[in-house]
């Protein structure tokens, strides 16, 4: 780990003390979304991307998935991301389009964008709305419906909760556990409730899918990150000891709570009429 790098998320910040996503990024592991690869990748398959959208995505991080969304080369992307690290690591993916499009990425937040109403066409978002209470979830939502144009598309990539009836005592505990463990806020919802959650808000469900939470074993790993990515990742994490015990600290609460602990995607449709 190369904390002497300003340019990646989280520079001197002792390790201890460290938000987990971003010490595991320092430790150059890349895709930081419970689902993995795969369910980005089924998110973005059910947005279905063109040439004709206006995207927008919702702090992008190390902007793994922003390059995906570009290969679409849509009329517009826009990024909206809080660090100033992570949105320098975005902008290397931008590129310069053609003369016709639009891409930037904007240091902000994404409950208070300052875009214009009805600017976009698709939205989306990974592990971010699980990292907050309910009411800053609501305002983001809110956010994002405000930007879609009537029919306009949000996708999300979260943390979930299992199963569905899984009592209040023991989702408080686990969203405890798993806080204490990544040093960040964590607040996931089972499945249904994520649904309830954009359907009160207004959306409609027009895809949903759902993954283990393996974030760090092994294959999950080698699948997200390539052999060679993997064992560089495990590489740094056996010589640093500080971070070493932070990372099994996270992967002994991941452990655990395997059995509650999943991914979700969902897909929502902004209605073409106000409901």
């Amino acid at each position: 780990m190369d904390n002497s790098c300003d340019c990646m998320p989280g520079a001197g910040i002792d390790p201890a003390k460290m938000p987990g996503h971003w010490l595991l990024a320092r430790l150059g592991k890349r895709v930081l979304r419970p689902g993995g690869l795969g369910l980005t990748r089924k998110m973005l398959a059910a947005l279905a991307l063109s040439s004709n959208d206006h995207v927008v995505e919702f702090a992008p991080g190390l902007g793994v998935t922003a390059k995906m969304a570009l290969a679409s080369n849509p009329a517009s992307y826009t990024a909206i991301e809080r660090d100033p690290a992570a949105a320098t690591q975005v902008r290397r993916w931008l590129g310069d389009g053609a003369p016709n499009q639009s891409r930037q990425v904007i240091n902000g937040l994404a409950q208070e964008t300052h875009l214009p109403d009805a600017c976009g066409t698709a939205v989306y978002g990974e592990a971010m709305l699980s990292m907050h209470t309910e009411t800053r979830k609501r305002q983001i939502i809110r956010e994002a419906y405000r930007l879609l144009k009537p029919g306009g598309r949000y996708g999300v990539h979260e943390l979930s909760l299992v199963p569905d009836d899984l009592p209040a005592d023991d989702a408080e505990r686990i969203c405890r556990d798993v806080t204490q463990a990544i040093h960040h806020q964590a607040v996931p919802l089972t499945h249904s409730k994520w649904e309830a959650l954009f359907r009160s808000e207004g959306f409609e469900i027009a895809h949903r899918s759902s993954a283990p939470m393996a974030l760090l074993q092994p294959m999950r790993l080698i699948k997200d990150e390539g052999l060679w990515g993997a064992i560089r990742f495990f590489g740094r994490v056996l010589t640093n000891g500080p971070a070493r015990r932070r990372v099994k600290e996270m992967k002994r609460a991941f452990q655990q709570h395997r059995h509650q602990l999943a991914a979700i995607c969902l897909v929502l449709r902004k209605p073409q009429s106000p409901q």
